[in-house]
């Protein structure tokens, strides 16, 4: 694909409507063990959000004969980006260059294309290995706009996807997401702020509620 002799790499990705960051990452690798882990997780995950590290190696030992123990689990969490859905105490500290803003959303009535935007990052299992990818939908259309992979969930990469979003579609009145630490990041905001688009962000552990349509998907 990329030694196509009349075609750029840019016309080649809008032919097929893929993004063009997606092009040079290749999946991390993990262990056969923990790639079957993190399968078992994602699909049990999906069904009671609500499960800490606890629980789950608790399902995964006593229901699944996995002989994990929380140390492992608590790290695959953190590797495929999930946040139990509960109200959690204030341990974690941001970093200063992080931002937080509020949400913007409750009981806002939602009547137009690029009224609100909604981004979030999920976890895809592979063959050997596993992808990040990052999508915007549009809430009103509950369109799909844009979409991108990546072997590592970097602020430049999000903030990529975004400005390619906003080239293809324009502006959006409100951008909506969770309180990652890419969305939180100084280059993600200053993207946001460069086209003077309100920021709503969810409440801490609310994602799966807040962020609800992006989440669906």
């Amino acid at each position: 694909m990329k030694s196509h002799p009349r075609l750029s790499l840019n016309a080649q990705c809008k032919l097929l409507k893929i993004h063009r960051s997606g092009l040079y990452y290749k999946p991390k690798g993990e262990s056969l063990l923990n790639l079957k882990l993190m399968e078992e997780i994602d699909k049990y995950f999906l069904e009671y959000p609500y499960y800490g590290v606890k629980r789950m190696t608790d399902y995964l030992k006593l229901d699944l004969g996995y002989n994990v123990n929380v140390k492992r689990i608590r790290r695959l969490y953190k590797l495929m980006g999930l946040q139990t859905l509960y109200v959690k105490p204030k341990t974690a500290i941001k970093y200063k260059t992080n931002y937080v803003y509020p949400y913007l959303l409750k009981n806002l009535k939602i009547d137009c294309a690029n009224q609100v935007w909604q981004t979030d990052i999920t976890y895809i299992p592979m063959f050997r290995g596993f992808m990040y990818m990052d999508a915007i939908i549009d809430i009103h259309s509950r369109k799909i706009l844009n979409w991108s992979v990546s072997n590592s969930m970097s602020a430049d990469w999000s903030t990529e996807l975004l400005n390619d979003t906003i080239e293809q579609y324009g502006i959006p009145k409100i951008h909506n997401s969770d309180q990652g630490s890419q969305y939180t990041s100084d280059l993600y905001i200053t993207a946001l702020k460069k086209h003077q688009i309100q920021i709503s962000m969810d409440g801490k552990g609310r994602g799966v509620l807040d962020n609800i349509y992006i989440e669906r998907f």
